[in-house]
């Protein structure tokens, strides 16, 4: 059917190809384009118009910006079935909120769930959270792993069962993260205050229809390892690496080097090798380290040697072996309610929807946090482009978004953890650093906690 005022000219509507064009083609042709050349695409005739709004392509969309991975998470979720993925695109692209869950159950015995703590690690892996070691009031540094499935329910009230397979040394201020289907852990101080600099992977196993069970081995690294360390920051690239920055070295120094770990295919062994490049972030701890796609890698806050709080942005790009540090300059007065963004003991982690959901932490005075914010990834690497040809500061601002949060929100906490489920939509946060009562005999109003919170993306 012709649009309107068509004329056909050589076989053509209007004298252009593209109007005679099959739906698969034309639907082939626009999986090619940015999201809003699709969207001015659809204003041109009502054909294009009905085309670009189908949930077919919007679904094929979401894969082509998410992955296959989330889409089929989301699908999983039945999210497919309450909205079109139309909506769901474009209300992840100006996310405003997160809404919040309390998953701890109050009534539950406390032999039956993981101990208040803090510094720990948690990881979602193989469709469960894996929570490890971590500081608690006693002052002792756990050695304790813990596993919970959680499957296609992420609003599950948890059934945690504590493994009991050899583990690493207790520790805390170590880092743990996912390589596929493994769980790769470096470093740590322990209950003398010792540094470590020793890898260990983990590895959830299926045992039955409904059974789980856990295991941890020592990882062959060679002679050649990064310094022992604790509260440094790590991340994984393209599940054969793992990136290491910084952290508190040995006689309490922080530092300012950058590892990666090359891991085998079948992860029985790595090599560690130090990336050297100038300029580089200076020393920090606290901080985080996320992978946003490709080999590249965004650095954010941390305490320095100072003591000072910081807010800075750095990217790191990795190539054959080397790597090159970009430091994203913006200026914290032109963003919205920015003077709060400085933090450290805080979390970051990619969301659906190409964001880094960054949570908590605490300020220079040790004001603990309970805001989220959004760091655009897509913009970052934008403005990395920019940095050679002109000023990005004005740019850069734009990239941070305060969200609201609504539910039962988490009260204001620092180094606790946070991971996110296969899809990217459900981020779950345990334990930390919390403002408590201050008693007659204490210095402090501090204590530790051990609450599960899940906070869900708005859509």
């Amino acid at each position: 059917m012709e649009p309107e005022g068509s004329t056909t000219t050589g076989g053509y509507h209007d004298g252009s190809p593209i109007t005679s064009l099959a739906p698969d083609h034309l639907f082939a042709i626009l999986l090619l384009l940015p999201v809003d050349s699709i969207l001015s695409f659809s204003v041109t005739c009502s054909r294009f118009r009905a085309l670009t709004s189908s949930d077919a392509l919007w679904e094929a969309i979401c894969r082509r910006e998410w992955g296959s991975a989330s889409v089929e998470a989301l699908n999983s979720y039945h999210l497919s079935s309450h909205l079109p993925w139309m909506r769901v695109f474009k209300q992840l692209s100006r996310l405003e909120s997160v809404r919040c869950h309390r998953l701890s159950d109050p009534d539950a015995e406390s032999s039956s769930l993981p101990g208040p703590r803090a510094s720990h690690s948690l990881n979602f892996v193989s469709d469960c959270l894996v929570l490890f070691g971590g500081g608690c009031e006693s002052g002792r540094h756990l050695d304790d792993t813990w596993l919970a499935y959680i499957g296609n329910d992420c609003h599950r009230m948890l059934n945690w069962r504590k493994m009991n397979s050899g583990t690493p040394s207790g520790r805390f201020g170590h880092t743990c993260n996912v390589v596929g289907d493994f769980l790769i852990l470096f470093g740590g101080i322990n209950d003398n205050g010792i540094r470590q600099n020793d890898t260990w992977a983990g590895r959830v196993e299926r045992k039955g229809i409904h059974g789980y069970e856990f295991s941890w081995i020592p990882l062959d690294v060679g002679e050649l390892a990064p310094p022992p360390r604790g509260a440094h920051a790590s991340c994984c690239i393209d599940d054969k690496k793992m990136v290491i920055h910084g952290g508190i070295g040995l006689g309490g120094i922080r530092l300012f080097d950058t590892w990666v770990l090359e891991l085998s295919e079948n992860l029985k062994f790595g090599t560690w090798h130090e990336i050297v490049s100038h300029p580089s972030p200076p020393a920090r701890s606290g901080h985080t380290l996320n992978s946003i796609g490709g080999m590249k890698v965004v650095l954010f806050g941390g305490r320095g040697v100072g003591y000072d709080v910081m807010n800075d942005i750095w990217l790191l790009s990795l190539f054959e072996g080397h790597g090159r540090w970009v430091q994203i300059l913006y200026d914290l007065q032109n963003v919205t309610e920015g003077v709060s963004l400085p933090r450290v003991g805080h979390s970051a982690n990619l969301i659906l929807g190409g964001r880094l959901l960054i949570y908590g932490g605490e300020d220079t005075e040790r004001h603990r946090k309970d805001d989220f914010w959004a760091l655009d990834v897509s913009a970052l690497k934008t403005i990395e482009v920019q940095l050679t040809t002109g000023n990005s500061i004005g740019l850069a601002a734009k990239m941070w978004k305060r969200l609201k949060a609504n539910g039962c929100t988490p009260n204001s906490r620092s180094f606790h953890r946070a991971c996110t489920d296969r899809s990217g939509r459900c981020l779950y946060i345990l334990g930390g650093m919390v403002d408590g009562v201050v008693q007659a005999a204490e210095s402090s109003g501090l204590r530790f906690d051990g609450d599960l919170f899940l906070v869900e993306l708005v859509i």
